[in-house]
């Protein structure tokens, strides 16, 4: 195999918090890879670890809910990034509302966007999810957050 540690280690995308709803049940966990994948029809693909909760309730989810966070919204950074929901509701202690679907809209997002799921696609550890984008909207602005302002946070769910 090629040595791409260095090309990846280099990278420093902008985070994201998906949520997911499915069966009664509400999930949401920080996002590394995610990107937008198509202009026309405008597509956007999120990967989620196979070893996270909100990849299970993910899977038999109809939609989700992409959103993206400012330098000043660490409290959601932490919530997503360094709890699991394995062991505590995050949605108790973050301002939210139902959205197209039972999407979960984080209240508080610099932007979000809900948006059906077309494809899976396994890439290994984590599934890529293919949104068809539903709806969106922007909160407050400012630089937003990326992969290594989350470098100190210990993982609420450990990535194996």
């Amino acid at each position: 195999m090629t040595d791409v540690k260095g090309f990846f280690r280099r990278l420093d995308p902008d985070l994201c918090v998906v949520t997911a709803a499915a069966g009664g049940e509400r999930a949401g966990c920080l996002v590394g890879f995610a990107s937008q994948c198509s202009m026309r029809p405008p597509r956007f693909a999120v990967w989620l670890s196979k070893a996270n909760r909100t990849y299970e309730v993910a899977r038999a989810a109809r939609c989700l809910a992409v959103h993206l966070l400012t330098g000043d919204q660490r409290e959601l950074l932490e919530i997503f990034g360094g709890e699991t929901g394995d062991e505590v509701d995050k949605f108790a202690r973050v301002s939210w509302r139902e959205g197209p679907d039972g999407t979960v809209v984080l209240r508080d997002a610099a932007a979000w966007f809900t948006g059906t799921i077309l494809h899976r696609t396994d890439g290994g550890d984590h599934v890529g999810f293919v949104l068809d984008p539903l709806q969106g909207g922007e909160g407050p602005g400012g630089p937003l957050l990326r992969l290594s302002d989350a470098k100190r946070i210990e993982p609420g769910h450990p990535t194996g």
